[in-house]
């Protein structure tokens, strides 16, 4: 297996898709925090009066896409949780496969020992399995 290819957590699907997740929701939060900003500011330095028509409605505007940006990124954080979860489920899947992969290697190598030839006492021939 190549290095990118190791069976590390963090190689996995799964795991790629977590971190996308973590970075989109990082850079929706902070677009969601500079929105409100910019909107805290325009709200501030235009005069309540000229706060009519297109600006007031551009204001509400961006006090609506600013909740719906907050809203995609609890959303993502959801996602987040449920992708973490998910790995640790597969990590632990993971270590029991390779257990029982290990037990199964055991228990026939074990077999095996018990077909070897051994010695049959001058009577010539291999033994046969059981």
């Amino acid at each position: 297996m190549s290095p990118k290819q190791s069976a590390s957590p963090l190689s996995t699907p799964l795991a790629r898709a977590l971190d996308q997740n973590d970075t989109a929701k990082e850079t929706m939060e902070q677009a969601a925090d500079e929105l409100m900003v910019i909107n805290t500011v325009l709200k501030q330095e235009i005069p309540d009066p000229l706060q009519t028509g297109e600006v007031a409605q551009a204001l509400r505007k961006t006090d609506e896409i600013e909740r719906r940006i907050q809203e995609s990124a609890d959303e993502l954080a959801q996602v987040h949780q449920v992708l973490a979860q998910e790995i640790g489920a597969r990590v632990d899947l993971e270590r029991e496969l390779v257990a029982t992969k290990i037990a199964l290697a055991q228990a026939r190598g074990q077999r095996l020992h018990e077909v070897e030839p051994c010695s049959t006492g001058g009577q010539g021939g291999s033994p046969r399995p059981r």
